[in-house]
């Protein structure tokens, strides 16, 4: 047979056939031709209606189960009656394509009546889900509102709850926001300063919970009290920046003749110092002390400066004071600080119309004089 099979005639080939009927080969039969493929029905939707590319949208293909228009576009016409433009819903589908074969009114709409009830708008709803589409995918039940009610338990409002989710949409299914908060109340840490955290930076508490307690525990060694309400800039402060830009921060500082005493001192009055970038710092010490003559240690009692705007609040109080000191107006002995943490109608009011009015109009033409010029230097900066 096999001499046949070599030298084939009518009935080799007639054999051949027959042996080759009879084998099962392990694949199909079609990878032995040459086909073209033509792209899934998903594939073209993804392309011709919401603008993927032909690699996106076949990865996005694999999430998606319809063979016809009638599901997902029954998605997309969701989305646009809530408030949802077509640049938001591309946003959303490109992150969640899995969206386009759920059913909405089961898995989407009862987050989003769940979040009316609580006061959000339509558009705070918007901003939630484009900024963080995921959490349509979270449980209402089991994550969406025991994440929700932990925070209100602190915020102790709907509004200002909504408000940080909206600032943070990704609080809504955060797995690290529950232990991060049991772990902080563990160590002491005050509700004000979780509060404080929740308020205005809540993804800081997003980290795995061994970090988190890492800096909680570092805080604590360094000297810092959990009890205090301090401890929650603190805590964001330090995670905020990583060791060598903290450890950078001090050094800026004690150029200008702090000691490290002196800047932890500093830091526990008002730990937002830290956040504040080390040129802010140069100008701000290069200010009090090359300009105005000014010692440096003043502002250990007051690092809150360091969050002022130089060229708008900082600069022109300064000049204000400065004149009522070189005209005996005010004793050199009197706080420097004060004036500058003043609320604007307060500073007015205390060092500046409280004179005879020769006097007061030349204050107020001179602090209007500086907050011009500061105006102008801060949009430029601004716009550089």
């Amino acid at each position: 047979m096999f001499k046949a099979l070599l030298h084939p005639n009518d009935s080799a080939i007639s054999t051949i056939s027959r042996i080759l009927c009879n084998l099962h080969f392990p694949f199909s039969h079609k990878f032995l031709t040459t086909t073209t493929s033509t792209p899934s029905f998903a594939v073209s939707y993804f392309i011709n209606n919401l603008k993927f590319s032909s690699e996106s949208a076949l990865k996005a293909s694999k999430l998606v189960h319809f063979k016809t228009s009638k599901k997902p576009d029954s998605v997309l016409n969701f989305f646009r009656t809530h408030g949802f433009t077509d640049s938001d819903i591309h946003k959303i589908i490109q992150r969640e394509p899995w969206l386009l074969s759920c059913d909405t009114q089961k898995r989407v709409l009862p987050k989003f009546q769940f979040l009316l009830s609580k006061g959000a708008s339509t558009s705070d709803i918007v901003r939630i889900v484009v900024g963080n589409p995921r959490f349509m995918k979270s449980s209402l039940n089991n994550r969406v509102i025991p994440i929700y009610n932990l925070v209100t338990q602190y915020l102790q409002s709907d509004e200002k709850t909504i408000a940080s989710i909206v600032s943070c949409p990704s609080l809504l299914c955060s797995d690290y926001l529950a232990p991060n908060i049991n772990m902080m109340v563990e160590n002491g840490v005050c509700y004000s300063s979780i509060y404080r955290i929740l308020r205005t930076r809540p993804n800081v508490i997003f980290w795995r919970r061994r970090e988190v307690e890492e800096t909680v525990k570092e805080l604590k060694n360094m000297g810092f009290d959990p009890s205090k309400s301090y401890f929650g800039d603190a805590l964001l402060g330090k995670i905020g920046l990583s060791k060598s830009k903290w450890n950078d921060r001090i050094d800026i500082f004690k150029s200008w003749g702090w000691s490290e005493e002196t800047v932890l001192e500093a830091i526990m009055r008002q730990p937002k110092c830290m956040l504040v970038s080390n040129d802010k710092i140069n100008k701000v010490m290069s200010f009090w002390v090359n300009e105005m003559g000014w010692d440096s240690s003043h502002l250990v009692k007051g690092p809150g400066m360091f969050c002022y705007c130089l060229e708008k609040r900082i600069i022109p109080r300064a000049m204000v004071i400065f004149h009522l000191i070189a005209k005996g107006m005010r004793s050199e002995k009197a706080s420097l600080l004060s004036p500058f943490y003043a609320s604007e109608k307060l500073f007015l009011e205390r060092y500046v119309l409280c004179f005879k009015e020769e006097e007061s109009s030349h204050l107020l033409k001179l602090y209007h004089a500086m907050m011009k010029l500061g105006d102008k230097k801060a949009r430029g900066i601004e716009e550089s």
